[in-house]
């Protein structure tokens, strides 16, 4: 009984295994044509963009001293 769970674990790690690999193909699933989709600004994950730019412009004014974000400016918030 042992030895017959021991063969259906390891076909099944075996099994496991290959479809893990098998997502890793070079070919890109998405294709450069359409990657534009992608960057549609309604694939976004959050539920208010327009809060969610203001918020990250106070972010990087604030921390734009020690280079928060990337934006340029001395942390005065004047951009």
């Amino acid at each position: 009984m042992n030895t017959q769970i021991a063969k259906t674990g390891r076909l099944l790690l075996v099994l496991l295994a290959f479809y893990g690999l098998s997502g890793c193909s070079i070919e890109p699933w998405v294709k450069p044509y359409e990657r534009d989709r992608l960057a549609d600004p309604i694939m976004a994950l959050d539920g208010d963009p327009v809060s969610t730019a203001y918020i990250q412009h106070v972010y990087e004014a604030r921390e734009g001293a020690r280079g928060g974000e990337g934006a340029a400016g001395g942390g005065c918030g004047c951009n």
